[in-house]
């Protein structure tokens, strides 16, 4: 008999966690195509593909009416939910900077980090003591047949 032991990474206390990755890792996909990139990233996520989207719209329909935009909303709002889900200790006033400075590189992290976190950890092991206790019964019962067929 094995025994099975499944282990997912832990989530630890709240905000005790870190990115698994810096922000300037960043990758030739969001470079070359970074509103395919946003949507891809969201929809990994869970949320609607369509939202990174907003981020496009969002500031030019506001800058039509004269009103400045400088954190995009939706990578703003992408990167307090990964925060938040996987427990990664900073603040909104860093998120805030981060998106600000450079909105590829957040987009960037905040993808490797939906990644890493998705991938599940199995550790398989024999138990010593089920392997121990198998091959005991197994020598008592060769052990029985012997008996046996020297009294018969």
């Amino acid at each position: 008999i094995m025994a099975t032991v499944v282990v997912q990474q832990p989530l630890g206390k709240a905000g005790t966690e870190a990115w698994n990755s810096g922000i300037c890792d960043c990758c030739c996909y969001a470079f070359w195509c970074f509103p395919c990139f946003t949507c891809t990233t969201t929809g990994e996520f869970g949320e609607s593909t369509c939202l990174p989207l907003l981020d496009i719209l969002g500031p030019a329909l506001m800058a039509a009416f004269g009103i400045g935009v400088c954190v995009r909303p939706v990578g703003l709002a992408m990167r307090v939910a990964v925060r938040y889900k996987y427990q990664i200790g900073g603040s909104l006033c860093e998120d805030i900077m981060v998106t600000c400075c450079c909105i590829w590189c957040s987009w960037c992290q905040m993808s490797r980090e939906i990644k890493a976190r998705k991938k599940v950890i199995k550790v398989v092991q024999r138990n010593p003591m089920i392997s121990t206790f198998n091959n005991f019964i197994a020598q008592l019962i060769l052990h029985i047949m012997v008996d046996r067929k020297t009294l018969a």
